[in-house]
């Protein structure tokens, strides 16, 4: 059984027990957390497509924390003009553990 999910303005396949990471939700850790768009599930009764969203499914999760990826490098240059500008950030992500499917 998986579903795809729509977060962050992301789409991810996700089936139970996996841990994933999304962008950064507003859950303190070990918090229950509820993805009410589901735009795909697969279950035994074969696979259901939403136009967007598949109505009534729901995808349950718990929250392991927060974090940050690593540092993202953003260099421009023009040549022969003397510009150089470096940029970067780091990007905040929740962890999540997907804990039960709802069709």
């Amino acid at each position: 059984m998986y579903a795809v999910i729509e977060t962050g303005g992301k789409q991810h396949r996700v089936e139970l027990g996996e841990v994933l990471k999304v962008e950064l939700l507003e859950a303190e850790t070990g918090q229950e957390i509820e993805f009410s768009r589901v735009l795909l599930v697969s279950d035994e009764n074969g696979v259901r497509v939403g136009t967007p969203i598949v109505e009534g499914a729901r995808v349950l999760g718990t929250s392991l924390g927060d974090g940050r990826a690593p540092k993202i490098i953003i260099f421009k240059k023009k040549r022969r003009k003397q510009y150089r500008r470096t940029r970067g950030h780091r990007q905040y992500y929740t962890t999540v553990r997907i804990d039960k499917i709802l069709a």
